[in-house]
């Protein structure tokens, strides 16, 4: 049903925007903030007497050599009757283990967080599906994980703790994309409700934060012996740029900085500007960024297997033979790693005995011939069983996302809100890949000065707990989309169409115009909220419906209009009417009065929240909003 039958609102025109203050700081004793990862995962905790200190959970067994476990792959184990088997190493070391026959009933899940943030139709239905094909429900797998992570980082929390900590007294923080929609970030929250968390009867116990934003947090408190600046290394050609102020990090009031968050799946840029006196921060620039994360560059190897071996064939060896497959990856994300634009010689890749023995047996001829065969000049074979990838080979893998990254990121400096900016700082375990960095110094050197913390993979966990410590650092952010609802405004001859005309009480109106609550790029501080006021179409309703619509660009007037989406409700429960104070007689004493139900929207947070009151009995009235039931 359509806003205007249900209900009618009593103030179509817009209220002033009014500033409530934030809340204050917690009654927390501990925050726990999970960085749930497309390729990594990991948490972190603080007490919050001792805010100083971030602890950052143990280092995981059965890491990989080479590469520094302090997070933890994001891989997922399930048993073949759907139960929890294991998470991160243990479960990629378990499933590698089994035997290939019996492999194929167990339900393996990676870099499962990117379905996320490509399905456009999120519910709490939607399903993924496992290295084996089966499918399950996504809200089951993220909670599974997220429960794995509740019962670890407690148990450290427990260990480190002299008093005996109660659910209550913890504050959660799970980091998304700042690119995610709100229907993602309640998916999240859904999860986390589900994993055992928080209580959905305490949702405040639980923050969601939004990656590049926590870096952020953490980046301006860096001092200079913490970051490497690339416009510090020497300049072969002798021209040495502005080198003449060292970075002293504690950065000025009114800095402007971009947050490059560069992760496996997203990335993710923030724009954001240090506020006198009290330090907090400003968004200048909605959010911004796309699936151009590390996880493109596995794909383009993929993709260049499935050029020299057939891609029927690497389709047919993925099912048949999934443990060596998941080894084959782990073996180019070591690599990966360690490529950088100056290498001379090439990277080897060793290939699984069952690779090289199932191509041999599916298409009767060697791996060797295979390459020979594909005229891939970039890839050669060396007798040891490996794949050599020289420069031009990883380059080629490396390049497309990599273009795409610097690409936006030199759209969003071009943007006037965002000109004059002087430092980028490099986030996020792409950030930590030479290749990557040298093409962004390439591209943007000139222009501003190019950061990277030394912890760079750990950035966005520590800021994540400074966040739950206190939320209110971001005083202010910009809006993604526009959001309103549907109303009825009085019919105007010449101004509005006749499709859109609707009498009503012998009254002429013009019905789904859209009421904006904020618009695409508008500027909300912490607290701010918009009020409107709606009023049941019926006497004895027990329940208010309202749609609400959303667009990325500002110049629509109707929710008719093309780029114009629902995507979602906001839903008031109406209590029993009760008398007046004061009113003589029972509940129907006098005239039966319009009632009025106040909805208080706040949009300056990192999710949307609705809070309503009864305005005759000033009865707050149970209000929810849900975008995830579209």
């Amino acid at each position: 049903a359509r806003n205007d039958c249900s209900i009618t609102p009593l103030t179509p025109s817009p209220s002033p925007r009014v500033e409530v203050r934030p809340r204050m700081a917690c009654p927390f004793s501990v925050v726990i903030a999970i960085d749930f990862g497309t390729t990594s995962s990991g948490y972190a905790f603080s007490f919050t007497q001792d805010s100083e200190a971030i602890h950052m959970m143990k280092r995981w067994e059965g890491g990989d050599p080479g590469v520094a476990n302090q997070k933890s792959p994001t891989c997922l184990l399930l048993t073949p009757d759907l139960r929890f088997h294991s998470f991160g190493f243990a479960a990629r070391d378990f499933y590698h283990d089994l035997d290939p026959e019996e492999a194929r009933h167990w339900l393996y899940f990676d870099k499962f967080k990117m379905r996320i943030h490509s399905t456009s139709d999120l519910t709490m239905e939607t399903e993924l599906e496992a290295v084996n094909g089966q499918k399950v429900r996504a809200i089951d797998v993220f909670a599974h994980a997220l429960r794995f992570f509740r019962e670890h980082a407690l148990k450290e929390v427990k260990d480190q703790s002299s008093s005996v900590l109660e659910g209550d007294e913890i504050r959660w923080v799970i980091t998304v994309p700042a690119v995610w929609r709100q229907p993602a970030k309640q998916f999240m929250r859904e999860a986390a409700y589900l994993a055992g968390l928080v209580s959905p009867d305490c949702p405040e116990q639980l923050l969601i934060a939004l990656e590049p934003e926590a870096a952020s947090i953490y980046c301006r408190k860096l001092r200079l012996h913490q970051v490497i600046d690339l416009s510090m290394q020497p300049i072969t050609n002798g021209l040495e740029l502005d080198v003449s102020r060292p970075f002293d990090s504690s950065f000025r009031q009114g800095d402007r900085y971009v947050v490059a968050d560069c992760g496996g799946g997203t990335v993710d840029l923030t724009v954001h500007q240090i506020e006198q006196p009290q330090g907090t921060l400003k968004e200048l620039y909605k959010a911004s960024g796309g699936p151009y994360g590390a996880v493109g560059v596995d794909l383009a190897f993929e993709a260049m297997l499935c050029q020299i071996f057939g891609e029927d064939f690497i389709q047919s060896f993925k099912a048949k033979r999934p443990a060596a497959w998941v080894d084959l990856m782990i073996a180019f994300e070591a690599r990966k790693r360690t490529a950088s634009p100056g290498r001379t010689n090439a990277l080897n890749i060793s290939l699984p005995f069952s690779f090289i023995d199932y191509y041999k047996r599916h298409r009767g001829q060697s791996v060797e011939a295979a390459l020979r065969r594909s005229n891939m000049n970039i890839v050669k074979w060396s007798s040891q069983g490996m794949l050599r990838l020289t420069q031009e080979a990883m380059n080629e893998l490396f390049q497309p996302t990599i273009s795409k990254i610097v690409k936006h990121i030199e759209e969003l400096m071009a943007k006037p809100e965002v000109r004059g900016v002087r430092f980028l700082f490099l986030v996020g375990g792409f950030a930590e890949s030479p290749m990557l960095q040298k093409a962004v110094q390439k591209a943007l050197g000139r222009t501003c000065r190019i950061i990277i913390p030394h912890d760079v993979g750990l950035t966005i966990l520590k800021g994540a707990v400074l966040f739950g410590l206190d939320p209110t650092v971001v005083r202010v952010r910009r809006c993604p989309l526009t959001y309103g609802v549907g109303v009825l405004n009085r019919f105007v001859e010449g101004r509005h169409p006749r499709d859109k005309l609707l009498i009503k009480d012998g009254r002429e109106w013009c019905t789904d115009i859209l009421d904006r609550f904020v618009s695409v790029d508008q500027s909300v501080a912490l607290g701010e909220v918009v009020r409107r006021s709606y009023t049941p179409a019926r006497l004895g309703q027990r329940k208010i419906i309202i749609n609400i619509y959303c667009t990325a660009t500002d110049d629509v007037t109707y929710i008719s209009d093309p780029g114009v989406r629902k995507c979602g409700t906001i839903t008031l429960d109406l209590p029993e009417r009760l008398p007046p104070p004061g009113a003589v007689g029972g509940a129907g004493a006098g005239t039966p009065e319009r009632r009025e139900i106040r909805a208080t929207m706040q949009f300056g947070d990192t999710e949307i929240k609705v809070t309503a009151v009864d305005v005759m009995s000033n009865r707050s009235v149970r209000a929810s909003i849900d975008f995830l039931s579209n």
